[in-house]
Formats: C-alpha cells, structure tokens, sequence
C-alpha cells in the first residue's frame, strides 16, 4: 500500500518514482489516498487499485500570520481523519495480503502485523517558537514505523537542511536521495517561464490571481501551470500566457524542460524536481508556512534561487534569476532492490 498525504499535489507526485519502482520491482501496489493526490495517481496509473482515505481537511488560512491558529482549529478535525484511517488500514490488512506499508506523511498510514515505512522530509518540523514541540510530536509519530525514508542525501550539500538532518535520534532513518518522477531532455526553449503552482486552498488560488495580473507585463512566452486537477484537461490562451489546468508526468517533463526558469512555490517536491532538472527558478513561498520560508531563505543566501513573499513579488523581481546559479542534482543512484528488501518477509 503506497499512501500519499493530500496536502497540495507534492506527497503524491514524489510517489510516482516509487510506485514504478515497486512496480519494476515485482510487487503489485494499491494506491491509499483522497482529493486531488488521489486523482493525480489515479490519472498516472489508471490500471492500479486505489482505496480512498478520510481527508484531513487542512486549509491554509488567508493570511500567512494566521497560519498557525488555523491548523490549531483544524487539528481536532484532522485527529478524527486519522483515527478514521486507522481502522481502515486495520480492516485492509486483515482482508488482504500486504507485504508492506508506505507512508508519505499519512499519520495513521501503519500496522504492527506488516512493515510500515514513513516517507518525509520533515525530521524538524518548523513552527517558529513551538518547532521542539511540533518536531518531537513528529518525531514520535515516525518511532511507530519500521523505517523511515528521507528524500534527501544524509551528508553535505543537501536540498532539506535542519528540515531532514538531525543531530541526535534514536530513528531508524534511510537517505534515500531526492525523489523525482522527471527527467533532464535536451530540448529547445520554448517558454521564456513556466509558472507552476499547487498547495491547499485558498492559497493557490490567491497566488493564481496575483500572477495572471504580474505576467501581462511579462516581455516573453509563459507557460502557466495551474495546479487544478479535474476531470478534463483544459488549454486557454491568456494574452502572452498558454494556460492549462494539470499536466501529467510525461507532459510536464516536456515542459520543464522546454522552459527557460521557472516560478513557483517553494514546497520541498518542487525543489527535488527541479534539482533534477538542474533549473533555475523564482520561489514564492505559502504565507505562513515556515518549511517552504525556511527552504526559499536557505537557497537564496546560497545564491541558488532567489525568493520574495507573496505580498511583495512583482514580475520585475524575475530579473534576478540570472545572478543565481540555479539547482543541480546530486549524483545519487537510487537502489531500490535493497530499499525495498524490508517486503520481502512474505
């Protein structure tokens, strides 16, 4: 069971690598998730089962200082959901044969009776004054897994940081380089930008409106990636921008690659992607939410990507792409045959 959190489009996009390893692998998996994470997988691999879980029903709060509060009220909310899945996960090993549990940030995503994995990036869980809190709860989620699998490199440089490095644990932690379902082409420029956004409402939809007025006074062709999931796929042309709802891994490796840089939120799937790609970038982390600062302020004083708050970015900012070298991905091989060799108890 391969469980993606639906917390914008990254936990389950960063499963895509997996999935094809396992199924490159030999095993046969089931896709665990809810909203538009599952849709997502379910539109990459229409021949897999699926399960619906419980949705968490995290919403971002409108404004970045309330972030905190809003994620306080819902928690209750939250709790419910993975109490929820608990019993469900509990029903489904019981009917049927699991050889093992992957996780990527789903609480109750885990069993005693089969080797249950959790996937983050987030050993530290930043929330300014209260981080030793949020971590150490976090920290003592993940002590009921069997393993857990970061996306990033164990030594330095590293994409995560304090994010995914700690100084002292007793976890059974495994680097398992960045996760990225893309590839680098070599393909001629076609976009002078590409703007791609996700996350959790309202945010993305702020961002969305904020960006269509910036990129009229954008002297070049864009690209706008919307980050709408829905049944159909929908292409517009907005003045100097080609617009569409989603794109699906094989067209958005296309795109990647036949764009100049590229504009985005600083979520942690979107750095490993373009990591991968080895792109230069513009970073607008969400409000609020102090992992993508944290990330979008590390890479800007490694002079790798430069950033602005929401409230602030105006397209002239891009200018400064130019003075920052861009990301470049590590020479990491993956060996998924060894990573995957807790399943094969059964």
């Amino acid at each position: 069971m391969v469980a993606p959190l639906n917390w914008g489009l990254g936990h389950a996009t960063r499963c895509i690598p997996i999935i094809n390893a396992l199924l490159a692998e030999n095993f046969i998996p089931v896709i665990a998730s809810d909203g538009i994470a599952l849709q997502l997988l379910q539109k990459e691999f229409p021949d897999l089962e699926t399960v619906t879980l419980p949705n968490y029903q995290i919403e971002y709060a409108k404004k970045g200082k309330n972030f905190k509060l809003k994620m306080l009220k819902d928690s209750p909310k939250m709790l419910k959901a993975i109490a929820r899945e608990k019993k469900i996960v509990k029903k489904l090993v019981k009917e049927r044969d699991f050889c093992g549990i992957i996780s990527d940030n789903r609480l109750g995503v885990y069993s005693k009776k089969v080797p249950s994995v959790f996937i983050t990036h987030q050993l530290n869980v930043l929330s300014g004054a209260t981080t030793w809190f949020s971590s150490k709860i976090h920290q003592n989620i993940i002590k009921k897994f069997d393993e857990c699998w970061v996306p990033d490199v164990a030594g330095k440089p590293n994409l995560s940081g304090k994010l995914g490095h700690l100084k002292k644990h007793s976890l059974s932690l495994k680097y398992i380089g960045p996760l990225s379902r893309l590839k680098v082409q070599e393909l001629p420029i076609v976009y002078d930008l590409m703007v791609i956004l996700s996350g959790p409402e309202p945010q993305r939809t702020m961002l969305e409106e904020k960006l269509f007025e910036e990129v009229k006074h954008f002297d070049g062709k864009v690209l706008f990636v919307r980050g709408k999931i829905e049944a159909k796929q929908e292409h517009f042309q907005f003045l100097n921008c080609e617009v569409v709802n989603f794109m699906q891994s094989d067209e958005l490796e296309k795109a990647f690659n036949e764009s100049a840089f590229v504009l985005s939120r600083s979520g942690y799937t979107t750095v490993m992607d373009l990591a991968k790609l080895n792109k230069k970038a513009f970073f607008i982390p969400t409000p609020g939410q102090f992992e993508q600062e944290y990330l979008a302020k590390r890479l800007q004083k490694q002079q790798l990507v430069p950033t602005a708050t929401q409230d602030d970015f105006s397209i002239d900012q891009l200018t400064r792409v130019k003075d920052f070298k861009g990301l470049s991905q590590f020479n990491y091989e993956e060996n998924y045959a060894a990573l995957f060799h807790l399943f094969q108890g059964k």
